[in-house]
């Protein structure tokens, strides 16, 4: 099995230590320096350690033959764009449970023609969390209602995308679901 420990550590500027500190329980820094190099076999038990520990889900350390990574060919930057300086690669967008999207078929507001939003189920006591955060909430009869969340007293209020547009009051929906991904084709 070949996994993307090292790779997702180092993207999130953790030390081996950091990540030996956030296992549960605690284990030392050579461990994980041998799990990312391989020298030592990664079990799913260890698989589902060093996951929690840098808070990603398991699959995302692994790399699975049915799934074709993109090589990184150059960083973009204040800089410009250079070569990175060792190999790396960019996994493709993963479905997750709880996930729907909405497609754009006339441009609004920040969006355009032919987008996808990917979104994320939220359950009503996650609400308050997703204020400021662009979100679909369902309707009786089959209707949404698309904007940014403004306000979750009394109902949740959205100011829809778009010039000119007024908030709208969604009283106590079932749920709502924020827009986690933009999936566009340029």
């Amino acid at each position: 099995m070949i996994t993307a420990i090292r790779e997702v550590r180092r993207a999130k500027r953790l030390t081996l230590e950091d990540v030996a500190r956030r296992c549960v329980p605690p284990t030392t820094a050579q461990t994980i320096g041998r799990l990312e190099t391989g020298t030592r076999t990664v079990s799913v038990g260890w698989l589902n350690r060093i996951a929690a520990a840098l808070g990603v889900d398991a699959a995302d350390l692994v790399t699975l033959p049915d799934r074709a990574d993109l090589p990184v060919t150059a960083i973009l930057d204040a800089r410009g764009a250079h070569a990175p300086r060792r190999t790396t690669t960019v996994a493709p967008p993963q479905v997750a449970s709880g996930q729907i999207a909405v497609t754009v078929s006339g441009g609004i507001g920040d969006y355009r023609t032919g987008d996808a939003i990917w979104c994320a189920m939220v359950a009503p006591e996650g609400f308050a969390t997703m204020l400021n955060r662009d979100v679909l909430v369902p309707q009786p009869a089959g209707r949404f209602v698309f904007g940014r969340l403004i306000g979750c007293s009394d109902g949740v209020t959205l100011l829809p995308p778009g010039a000119g547009t007024q908030p709208q009051t969604i009283k106590d929906p079932a749920w709502i679901a924020v827009a986690i991904r933009l999936v566009r084709d340029l």
